[in-house]
């Protein structure tokens, strides 16, 4: 009782509590629908004693950036909630929550549109800038990055993807040429600015950089597709194209990686190779693929 006088909330569970009825208080007065994950909510539960939420807004100019690269911002960065309209678009709402009910929310409100403008303005000029070189440009770059010192560069690896990719696709009745096309320019959003400054849009930003570069569609849906499943519980690839890729991509990084020495052991996995190889199966098994893996692999 004590604690709570002094504006301290000690039960983990209540603050987690208020968090939420915070938000979507905060939320009423913006028309929209705050998204607040669980991992987020539970991250800021832990972060401040006193949840106050506060409703905030940044230009609209900025929505021309991809969303996700804004909502990564907001989440990981800066801990702040977005708000989404009815259609599920994220508008320029956002939600901050302070650790103290301040008399003068306005000044908070100010401090935290503040802090993210120049975050996003970052993302708005590496975007811009990205958009004006073609996807396809940054292949030959590729060359001077290095995958595994014994396997080669990321092109090296792009070689075998997409040779792989021919022969999966001619197998499976799907479009080798679109998938081949999707495997040579799957590692090519590594190099642009965005990715550069956020790391987890891998994938994300090759899919909107080879749509504004004339890609097929399908190809472009790959390059983000093909991570998946990305985490327990998500689900595999959905297009074909991207299926195809999926496969050969944690085809040729089993392979490898196993044939240059690096198994994994009880508790290290610096290639991820348990995840590739659920990946690989999910996606054989969910994705309906008649497939002989050991031939594959070999």
């Amino acid at each position: 009782d004590a604690l709570r006088a002094a504006k301290v909330l000690a039960d983990p569970a209540e603050r987690r509590e208020r968090v939420a009825a915070e938000v979507s208080r905060a939320a009423q007065s913006t028309g929209g629908v705050p998204r607040l994950a669980d991992a987020l909510r539970d991250e800021i539960s832990n972060l401040i004693e006193w949840p106050s939420a506060i409703a905030c807004a940044f230009e609209r100019e900025f929505l021309a950036v991809p969303s996700e690269a804004l909502i990564t911002t907001m989440e990981t960065n800066q801990k702040f909630v977005p708000v989404f309209d009815a259609n599920g678009t994220l508008t320029e709402h956002f939600i901050g929550i302070a650790n103290i009910d301040s008399k003068n929310p306005s000044e908070i409100r100010k401090g935290y549109e503040r802090v993210i403008r120049p975050r996003f303005a970052d993302a708005k000029f590496f975007f811009d800038e990205d958009l004006k070189t073609p996807l396809a440009a940054q292949q030959d770059a590729l060359k001077s990055v290095t995958y595994q010192q014994q396997l080669g560069s990321v092109w090296d690896k792009c070689v075998r993807v997409a040779e792989l990719a021919r022969v999966i696709a001619n197998r499976s009745n799907v479009d080798a040429a679109l998938a081949t096309r999707a495997a040579s320019l799957c590692k090519c959003d590594l190099l642009t600015r965005m990715v550069g400054e956020f790391p987890e849009l891998q994938g994300v930003m090759g899919r909107y950089y080879a749509a504004a570069s004339g890609e097929n569609a399908e190809v472009a849906q790959a390059l983000d597709e093909f991570y998946r499943p990305r985490f327990a519980g998500d689900g595999i690839a959905q297009g074909k194209i991207a299926q195809v890729l999926a496969i050969a991509e944690r085809l040729d990084t089993l392979a490898g990686i196993f044939a240059v020495g690096g198994k994994p052991s009880g508790s290290k996995d610096p290639f991820a190779l348990r995840r590739a190889g659920l990946g690989l199966a999910r996606t054989l098994i969910e994705g309906q693929f008649e497939l002989d893996l050991e031939a594959a692999l070999r």
